[in-house]
């Protein structure tokens, strides 16, 4: 453990903000699974409305930062391409 009061505050820091980018990630990979399921059992609505879902959940967690632009317009592109695949 730090015993300078900056080091000590920026593991603080540090440590909420690794929960906080847990918590985003997490809800991503939840969003995604829901598409994964929906386009598994051939679904399109389903697949539909969790897509658009998934990519709120992808952009937000892009514009806070813990995605990198080009990963969450990836991951946008593959999930459409195989949400379009149905059928």
């Amino acid at each position: 453990m730090a015993n300078i009061k900056s080091a000590k505050k920026r593991v603080k820091v540090i440590r909420t903000k690794t929960l906080r980018n847990k918590m985003i990630k997490s809800s991503v990979k939840t969003a995604i699974r829901k598409v994964l399921a929906a386009v598994e059992a051939k679904d399109q609505t389903a697949a539909k409305a969790a897509l658009v879902s998934a990519v709120s959940t992808i952009d937000k967690a892009k514009t806070k930062g813990v995605l990198h632009k080009n990963n969450a317009s990836r991951k946008v592109s593959r999930l459409q391409k195989m949400v379009n695949n149905i059928g």
